[in-house]
């Protein structure tokens, strides 16, 4: 628990910045302080860092806003440490298999399982990074076992939901974020992770369910079950490319994004209302509402189309008994639960981060645009203030000169991000290949 003091996390978002200050009790209750976002412009792409210069810029720019409200009410002070989204097109899951022989009168025991997941943590997934070990199946005498230590069996198997993605992705995170402000790195989170852990409920994840995570840039693709993650994906479309298609009607780019917030909408199924949209306005006279439906409603069905196939992929299809929740800023589009719902064939909820983890502030909690920044503070262990030590009394001039500021917790300098990456796993908390190109569509 941060007791005194208070925890920061930023999140890089393809359509804007979002940076947030907090305090959180021993029962997971977060109280924000403060909460600040800026125009992430071109600086983030599909949740990538692309310009490391600007998005150094524009988090600068958050931290510095924060801050100021910070003292302004007497709040608290400087930033030193946050915690950082871990997102991109390239994330997805694999599982890994880690085998253990015993005697033939072995008995399971912590050194055991200790053993199985060092192994796990030291795998290196080809041509990628492993970001987070995620979940743990243990398999002994062909059958599924939760507590296996104390078990008798020669042999025992264990399944690790991993999530790897690019190598570059936190170099990157990592020059945009510390470069010429002082910032360090107090833990990389998974933004999909995050988002899921402060909206599902424990019900649902044990039922079964398709958690999507509608973003500007891309949308992600999580499957619950029994409990546990058992597949994720980021697909490279959002709610930025359907802002991206609607200006090819002759829009520019901000008045392509108005005309989706206040016009946009799916045609409700075995509704006929396309049929007499040509007699609908927009304040443009130029733009014609049913072209503009027609351009979102494409698109939302390339997205759809891909969602519905890695539900497929993942085998757990007819076992998803709470359905698709849906949360993100992508996902306030009229009529996409609608949609979905017709679509896929599921019941369908719309959710944000629940009001049991955030007591003040409801108009984030109730935002679902927010709800992946506000789930990386659910992460936050350690103090992210800077403390000022205070000067003894009677100290020389020279000795006060050569004050510095100090952190409560252990300079991330001294660490290097494969350190904190690997800090992540203490916990344990193939398909259209082609999407983890970079390339703009």
């Amino acid at each position: 628990m941060i007791e005194s003091g208070f925890i920061a996390a930023i999140d890089l978002g393809t359509s804007k910045i979002t940076g947030i200050v907090a305090r959180k009790n021993d029962d997971n209750v977060i109280s924000v302080l403060a909460c600040e976002t800026t125009k992430s412009g071109n600086s983030i792409r599909r949740g990538l860092v692309y310009n490391i210069k600007e998005t150094n810029a524009n988090v600068r720019k958050v931290i510095s806003k924060l801050e100021n409200k910070l003292i302004t009410n007497n709040l608290g002070g400087k930033i030193a440490k946050v915690y950082v989204s871990v997102a991109g097109q390239s994330l997805h899951t694999i599982q890994h298999t880690v085998s253990k022989q015993l005697s033939s009168t072995g008995i399971v025991t912590d050194n055991v399982i200790e053993q199985m997941h060092k192994e796990a943590r030291e795998f290196k997934p080809d041509m990628s990074e492993l970001y987070n070990i995620v979940d743990v199946e243990y398999i002994i005498n062909g059958k599924a076992e939760s507590k296996p230590v104390g078990v008798t069996t020669e042999a025992i198997e264990a399944n690790y939901q991993m999530i790897v993605g690019r190598p570059n992705i936190v170099t990157n995170i990592d020059k945009s974020i510390k470069e010429n402000s002082g910032i360090e790195i107090a833990g990389y989170v998974v933004g999909p992770l995050a988002s899921a852990n402060i909206a599902l409920n424990e019900d649902e994840k044990e039922l079964g369910c398709a958690f999507i995570d509608f973003g500007a840039g891309s949308t992600s693709v999580s499957i619950f079950k029994e409990g546990k993650l058992r597949h994720m994906v980021v697909i490279p479309f959002g709610g930025a490319t359907i802002t991206k298609d609607i200006s090819e009607l002759n829009l520019v780019e901000k008045d392509a994004e108005e005309h989706k917030i206040i016009y946009g909408k799916i045609s409700e199924p075995k509704d006929t209302s396309l049929s007499k949209s040509s007699t609908e306005k927009t304040t443009d006279k130029n733009l014609d509402f049913s072209k503009l439906v027609h351009v979102i409603e494409m698109r939302v069905q390339e997205i759809v189309e891909n969602i519905e196939a890695q539900i497929n992929y993942s085998g757990y299809k007819d076992k998803l008994g709470a359905g698709l929740i849906i949360t993100g800023g992508a996902s306030q589009l009229k009529n996409l639960d609608l949609y979905l719902e017709a679509k896929l064939g599921m019941s369908v909820r719309k959710a944000s981060a629940k009001r049991t983890y955030i007591n003040n502030f409801p108009e984030l909690a109730n935002d679902p645009s927010y709800t992946q920044a506000l789930g990386l503070l659910l992460y936050g262990k350690v103090n992210c203030e800077e403390e000022v030590i205070k000067e003894p009394v009677g100290e020389s001039v020279e000795g006060k000169l050569d004050k510095r500021k100090k952190i409560k917790s252990e300079p991330s300098s001294k660490r290097n991000a494969g350190d904190k990456i690997k800090d992540m796993f203490g916990g344990l908390g193939g398909l259209f290949a082609g999407m983890f190109d970079e390339d703009d569509n």
